[in-house]
C-alpha cells in the first residue's frame, strides 16, 4: 500500500483525477470502477474539468459503480444512479449504456447480484477502482464485520452509517435499510486500487486502514494485501497516521513517476 498526502480536499480531488486520467489515456478501454458519496463530488468536478479542456475521453470506457440502496427509485436525489448521471454520466462522453451501477429495485436481488459479479467478469474484471472509506472502515458497504472474500451482495447498513448518510435523506427514518453491494473480494480483484480519503472525522479509519491488524471489523484493511493499492488522504485526514508518506508535490515532481504506479 502506497499512501500519497495532500494539503487539503482540493489537492487530494486534482491529484486523484490526474491519476485516472493519466491511465484512461493509456488504456482508452479499461473497465473503471467507481464509488458515490460527498468525498468523490470534488474527484468528479476534476475528472470532468480535465475531460471538458481535452484531457481525457470516456467514450470507450466502461464503468461499474460499487453499490445502490435497495427499493430506492433510481430518479430519487439521493440514489446512486442520480449521483453518478448528475455528476459523472451526464458531464462526459462515456456512453449511458457502459455506465453500470447495481440494481436495487429488482425483485430477485439475488439473481441481481449474481448477474453483476458475472457482468464484471465478461468485462474482463475491473482495471482501476475507485473507492471512499466510511467512518467505521466500510468500503463499499461492507460493513465491519463482513467476509473479507464476499461478492456482489445485499447488506444491511449499520446504524453508524445510516446516521452518516442522514444529510441525503432528511432524517433518519428515510434512510434505506439495506443496499446491494460489490463484495470486498470483488474490489480485491481489480488490477489498481485507489482510495480516498478527507476530514478528521476519517482519520481514525485511515489510521486502522494502513496501520491496524488486517481484520474484518476495518474492512478497508484488506488492502494492505492488494499489490496495487493507493491512499490519498488530506492532512486531516492524516493526523493520526505515524508511518512515513509522500506528498503529492513529491510524486508530480518525480521526472520518473510512472514508475511509482508500477506497484504498492
Amino acid at each position: 500500500m502506497k499512501v500519497i498526502r495532500a494539503r487539503d480536499y482540493n489537492q487530494m480531488c486534482s491529484f486523484a483525477a490526474h491519476f485516472v486520467a493519466r491511465e484512461v489515456r493509456n488504456r482508452p478501454e479499461m473497465v473503471l470502477g467507481l464509488a458515490t458519496g460527498r468525498t468523490m463530488q470534488g474527484f468528479y468536478r476534476e475528472v470532468v474539468e480535465r475531460h471538458r479542456a481535452g484531457a481525457v475521453s470516456f467514450a470507450r470506457v466502461r464503468t461499474f459503480n460499487l453499490d445502490e440502496y435497495v427499493n430506492l427509485d433510481s430518479n430519487h436525489p439521493a440514489s446512486f444512479h442520480s449521483f453518478m448521471r448528475w455528476n459523472f454520466v451526464e458531464q462526459v462522453d462515456l456512453p449511458p449504456e457502459n455506465a453500470n451501477i447495481p440494481d436495487g429495485n429488482s425483485d430477485r436481488l439475488l439473481d441481481a447480484s449474481a448477474k453483476y459479479e458475472a457482468d464484471i467478469r465478461a468485462a474482463g474484471g475491473i482495471d482501476l477502482q475507485v473507492l471512499g472509506i466510511g467512518r467505521n472502515g466500510h468500503i463499499a458497504f461492507n460493513e465491519p464485520g463482513s467476509s473479507l472474500t464476499s461478492r456482489t451482495r445485499v447488506k444491511r447498513l449499520s446504524p453508524e452509517t445510516i446516521l452518516a448518510n442522514t444529510p441525503d435523506f432528511g432524517d433518519p427514518e428515510s434512510v434505506p435499510r439495506y443496499v446491494i453491494t460489490m463484495g470486498i473480494g470483488t474490489v480485491m480483484e481489480a488490477r489498481f486500487v485507489l482510495l480516498l480519503a478527507s476530514g478528521s472525522s476519517k482519520s481514525r479509519a485511515v489510521e486502522q486502514m494502513i496501520e491496524g491488524p488486517l481484520t474484518a471489523q476495518c474492512p478497508a484493511s484488506i488492502l494492505q494485501m492488494h499489490p496495487h493499492a493507493f491512499v490519498v488522504v488530506d492532512e486531516a485526514a492524516a493526523t493520526r497516521l505515524n508511518q512515513t508518506y509522500e506528498t503529492v508535490e513529491e510524486i508530480l515532481a518525480d521526472p520518473y513517476e510512472e514508475y511509482f504506479w508500477e506497484g504498492a
